[in-house]
């Protein structure tokens, strides 16, 4: 993977990581660098972006516990050399040791929020730079021993870092290459080491570290696979998601008309009845377009398709609709439930769609009601005292009601009146 560009981690933090759905583009670039070879991964664009902000909050709390580590442990290190080195070699490590710490520090302050990458990119280069010259500096000015000992540990310093730090490869390779020249240039000037010496020591340190920075390179290139492999799968799951959503709507809707089907609408109300939610005031209105077959069969199947469609958009219209529900349950017959009406409000709404049906002058020239397309409409009604009234019940009535309009010759609204119980009918006899 290249990561010799410099990205950007001026990002959210991934507590506050929220993906957005893959565009189609980056969904098939995703496909695309997963089929290849993994060591060809290269992400570009929104891809890279999006990888910058997932892994933003993982990189900037790693830096900044290693940042406070190593300040801890050369501010314990100063103390311990004061105990056990001879006093001028402890105080003449106090001056070089003093510039790690504040870098340290600084470094991981920046590193607290997001900010844009150009700071984010000096601050981490600036402040290894720093530390990395402290730690070779403290050899070099108490000498002796010390010297080389200092320039391996400075070695140490660089390889860790490099190691855990999940920055871009250009970072990384800037890190090694200043690591490797202070030791370079300052054990050239070792007067107890010779040239040769030098180069055979920068040279065998120098595989180590490359092997380091191409092991880190590996660990981005599987972090960025490992982020592909999500984001696929997290498009894979959205559209399942989306596919049973459109299921759903399917298993609950009349494909024709659009509205609500008979089997949705009756598992509404069975809900509603076996949960006791439904302790209100409800009507059920019936409604059946008289004459159908006879349009079908004189007009044709698709001319009663487009009058269905009218008839349901019409029904639609004429009621609540963020409370009443309304369903297509049978061939040519409209099931609509409105809760908290009273009777004569339900009624009201009856007859507005029976009058609004009429109006729209559907053509039914077969009719024996009319020229036009009518409707019959059934209506049960029950009150909040009616706990005995089950579903099965209201809707028996409102069937009833419908029967008893065709039979009074169609077109017009007819309410089932529930007759009063046997307490009542004594008591009105009396």
């Amino acid at each position: 993977m290249n990561d010799a560009k410099s990205t950007s981690f001026d990002r959210p933090a991934a507590g506050s990581y929220s993906p957005q759905p893959l565009t189609g583009a980056m969904a098939d670039e995703v496909e695309r660098l997963l089929s290849g070879r993994t060591r060809d991964i290269r992400l570009t664009g929104d891809l890279r972006r999006r990888f910058d902000e997932r892994r933003w909050r993982q990189t900037a709390k790693v830096i900044r516990s290693w940042m406070t580590w190593v300040a801890f442990v050369d501010v314990l290190t100063l103390a311990l050399n004061a105990l056990l080195l001879p006093r001028e070699v402890a105080l003449s490590m106090v001056a070089p040791a003093c510039l790690l710490p504040p870098a340290a520090i600084l470094t991981a302050l920046v590193w607290t929020k997001p900010r844009p990458a150009a700071v984010q990119r000096a601050s981490l280069l600036g402040g290894m730079c720093l530390i990395l010259l402290s730690v070779a500096l403290v050899g070099v000015f108490a000498g002796g021993e010390f010297y080389e000992r200092h320039l391996t540990i400075m070695l140490f310093v660089a390889t860790s870092a490099i190691t855990i730090f999940g920055v871009p490869l250009a970072w990384t390779i800037a890190i090694a290459c200043y690591a490797l020249c202070l030791y370079f240039i300052f054990q050239w000037y070792n007067p107890l080491v010779e040239a040769g010496s030098v180069v055979a020591g920068t040279l065998f340190f120098s595989c180590g570290i490359i092997a380091t920075v191409v092991a880190r390179r590996t660990m981005n290139i599987l972090a960025q696979k490992t982020f592909l492999l999500d984001c696929r799968d997290q498009r894979r799951v959205a559209e399942l998601a989306d596919a049973n959503a459109r299921l759903e709507r399917l298993a609950r809707t009349d494909p024709l008309t659009g509205i609500a089907n008979r089997r949705w609408m009756m598992e509404t109300l069975e809900s509603l009845w076996r949960h006791g939610r439904e302790t209100g005031t409800v009507a059920m209105l019936m409604c059946d377009i008289d004459h159908f077959k006879a349009l079908n069969d004189k007009l044709g199947h698709g001319e009663g398709d487009r009058c269905l469609v009218k008839v349901a958009g019409i029904i639609q219209s004429c009621v609540r609709a963020d409370r009443d529900l309304v369903s297509r349950h049978g061939g040519e017959e409209f099931l609509i439930v409105l809760p908290d009406v009273e009777e004569k409000e339900a009624v009201s709404v009856a007859k507005r769609i029976r009058e609004s049906v009429e109006a729209a002058a559907l053509p039914n020239p077969s009719s024996s009601v009319g020229p036009s397309v009518t409707l019959s409409v059934g209506v049960a009604f029950k009150s909040a005292v009616d706990t005995g009234v089950s579903l099965a019940n209201l809707q028996h009535e409102a069937d009833v009601a419908l029967y008893r309009a065709k039979e009074a010759g169609r077109n017009q609204v007819c309410v089932f009146h529930r007759p009063p119980p046997a307490a009542e009918q004594i008591a009105a006899r009396r």
